[in-house]
Formats: structure tokens, sequence, C-alpha cells
């Protein structure tokens, strides 16, 4: 048997026509024509094998390695070189999902210390095996919520990411779950909205700390008109913050999510990333994926297995709360090592040190009278400030200086039209923060 076959033309027609559309093409509709490639690749044909690979190294100089000052869920943190060395290996690269236990003592070990670190920086009673990353892993909350309480409805803050929102409402959407949104004030969470949202038919509330404008949030008495209303609070957070934060559960959440990129991971082009998913134990029973746990084999000695598998092969497709069937397991790896070689007091020096860098950014920037802050709310390595000069000549003036940040958010609506993002983590210099206020400082 053939391991691999591929796509017949009538198989491509018969999707198509599912699909209702003419051609693959119109797949990629939505994207800008100008980032599609419609010719062929630039690639000699009559090259051997070795030369192809000097004229691909030639060529990868001519790249330009940018110093990044943004984020918007994507930082630019430091990657110990560890981790390469000891993911790349071949047990952990070409290791499969480890159903059979006896042959996955290693994969199943680092899936559970995993999930003990995430339990540990959340604060939750358990967490999964993790998702796909931190968008899905929310989405996937919501699942949990309406399971739970047996609701159709969900209630999203405006401050959450709305790439994060976009894929909430897609999965809602083909679950037959509804939405609605609770108004932000002063760039976060609208206490006083919220109350007058909660009913019978909210199974679930969103939030993010720190939200999309960066600012940490307050959600003194959130948990407690949430949980009166028999609703779930449900908190998305960039994981790495919780170094310094509050955790999830301290802010009362009943299910905490959200995007681990910022441990270990690089930028990557925007992935492959990973979300985490943890919540108390009496809701564990609703909760997607797999859960690894450990007892003991034939000769008292520790051995690790796949505890809980809520997943749809397992259950009537009916009765199931996701279609998960996996998990990011290798990323999970690159989050193991860096926080096992981070530790607690490292990762609270990551975010020291971003947080002098950005606030040091921050007064600057405000000085030169060029921006000012709309919000005036407290942060920790991202900000959101507005000003009058054209983002466009902020872009291209920093791209040749090979630099990019100060991101526009028009392009998430008109109401963000002249607000822009900066973000600095610890591996951005004093004199790389000096460089990027003298570009600003000099444009008009």
């Amino acid at each position: 048997m053939f391991k691999y076959f591929a796509h017949t033309k009538a198989d491509i027609e018969k999707m198509l026509k599912s699909l209702n559309i003419d051609s693959m093409d119109d797949l990629f509709d939505e994207l800008p024509k100008e980032v599609i490639l419609d010719s062929d690749y630039d690639i000699p044909s009559f090259m051997s094998e070795s030369e192809l690979r000097s004229y691909f190294e030639e060529l990868g100089n001519q790249n330009k390695e940018l110093t990044l000052f943004s984020g918007l869920g994507a930082y630019d943190h430091y990657q110990p070189a560890v981790i390469d060395a000891i993911t790349s290996r071949q047990e952990f690269m070409t290791s499969y999902t480890p159903y059979q236990p006896e042959v996955a003592q290693g994969t199943l070990q680092y899936i559970f210390e995993y999930q003990s670190m995430i339990q540990t920086l959340t604060g939750m009673d358990v967490s999964n095996a993790s998702m796909y990353d931190g968008t899905t892993s929310t989405a996937e909350a919501c699942f949990m919520a309406a399971a739970i309480r047996k609701k159709d409805k969900i209630l999203i803050s405006r401050t959450l990411n709305p790439n994060t929102i976009n894929v909430i409402q897609t999965y809602l959407k083909f679950k037959g779950l509804e939405w609605d949104f609770i108004e932000s004030k002063d760039g976060v969470t609208n206490l006083e909205n919220l109350k007058k949202k909660l009913d019978n038919d909210i199974a679930g509330v969103v939030v993010q700390n720190p939200n999309f404008f960066g600012i940490i949030e307050n959600y003194e008495g959130f948990s407690e008109i949430i949980k009166d209303n028999k609703s779930l609070f449900i908190i998305n957070a960039d994981i790495s913050t919780l170094g310094v934060l509050k955790t999830s559960y301290e802010l009362g959440a009943d299910i905490a999510c959200g995007e681990c990129q910022s441990l270990g991971m690089p930028v990557s082009f925007g992935g492959p990333y990973l979300g985490y998913l943890a919540t108390n134990k009496k809701y564990v029973r609703k909760m997607p994926g797999r859960i690894c746990g450990y007892t003991n084999d034939l000769e008292g000695n520790r051995a690790y297995v796949l505890t809980l598998q809520a997943r749809e092969q397992h259950i009537r497709r009916s009765k199931a709360n996701s279609n998960i069937c996996s998990n990011q397991s290798l990323m999970a790896l690159f989050v193991t090592i860096y926080l096992s070689i981070m530790g607690k007091r490292g990762l609270k020096k990551v975010n020291n040190l971003s947080y002098q860098g950005s606030h040091y950014l921050y007064d600057k920037l405000i000085e030169t009278g060029k921006f000012s802050d709309p919000f005036k709310k407290p942060f920790l390595k991202e900000f959101v400030l507005e000003t009058s000069l054209s983002h466009d000549l902020i872009k291209e003036a920093l791209l040749e200086n090979n630099i990019f940040g100060g991101f526009s958010l028009a392009s998430f609506g008109e109401e963000y039209e002249n607000l822009i993002n900066f973000a600095v983590t610890e591996k951005r210099t004093k004199s790389e923060i000096d460089n990027l206020i003298r570009i600003l400082e000099g444009l008009s």
C-alpha cells in the first residue's frame, strides 16, 4: 500500500463544488493581491544539489534581520540555545502521539512536566497536554463553558485581541452558539456594561490580561458577579506575564487559556505556536484534548500514562465537546525546556527587564510631543499610543533602519485609526531603543 495518495482532479472538483467556489485560488480571495505570488518560483533548474545549496546560502545573505519593537501576541523574547539542541534530537523530533505508554515514556514525562508548569503559572488545578495556539485554546474554552453550563451564549470583551475574537466567532458560529460583546471604557473592560449584558443565557465571559492594548486590567468584582449569574469566567493571558502578575486563579478564573509563544518559541513568521488550557478539577471531564498522569508499574516504579483522552474517537461524535485530536507536543517541549532553564527567578527577571525597557521607550516617545497616551493605564511590556504622524511614514522610516515596530492598529477597525503599538522585551538594548527614538524624533 502506498503511504500517500494525491488528490485526483475529480477529488478536487468535488471539494470545490461542495465549497461553492470555482478554483483553489478563490480560497485566498481575502489576502491582499500584492502578497500573493502568481508566477513561478525563481529557482534555477539546471543546478546540482550542492550548487543549489550554495545558491540559496548566498541568496539568504540578502535577507534583512529586523529588530522587533512590536507585539500583539507574538514577542521577541530570548530563546536559550539549548532548546534547539534538545528539541532537534530525533527522539523528540520524530516521536508520534504517545498512544503506547510502554514505548513513549520520555514524551509522556515532558508533557506531564509541561502540564505541571502551566498549573503552577496559572494557579489552576489541572492543565491539558496543550492546544494548537492561544486563539483556538480560547475558542475551546468557550466550548467548555457552553458544555458545562448547558447554555448557548458567550460574552466577549472588546479588549481581546481582534484576531482572537475572529477565531472565537468562527468556532462559535459553526457550533451553533451565540455571542455578544462587553464594551470597553478607557481601554479596559467596562464592568457596568458586563452587568447589563449578563443574563440566564450566558455560559461564559471571556477577557484578556494584559489586554489588546497592553493594559493590565483590574478584574476585581468580575468573578463574583459572573459566578452569581451561574456563568464561567475565562481569562486569556500571555503566560510569560504570569511570572509577575496575579495568576488566573487569583483573578477568579474558572478556565485559563492563552498563548505560550513567549516561553522559548521564536516569532517564526507567526507559528507554529502553542496554546495552553487549564481549569479547576471539577470541570476536567469537559476539557478537550488529553491529560498525562502517572501511576506505578508492576515493579513499583513511576510510569507515565494518558490519564484522560476526551476525544471524539473515544465517544459518540454528537457527545463530543471538541474535535481536537492532537496537541502541539513538540512546542510544549520548547516551553518545558525554557521554564526548566529560566526558573521562577529567570522568568521574573525577563518581565522586569521588559518592563524597564518598555517604560523607558514610552517616556521618551511622550517627551517628543509627537505621541500621547489615550488610556494612561498600567502596562508591562507593550503599550499603545496615539500619534499625529502618518503611520505609513513611521513604518517606512523604521523599515529603512531594519526595525519592525510602531504597528498601526488601523487594520483592526476604524475605532483604532490613530493608535499605534510598541512592545519591548528583555532582548532590546538601550542603544536599540535610543536608535528607535532618534528615528521617530526626526519625522514630521
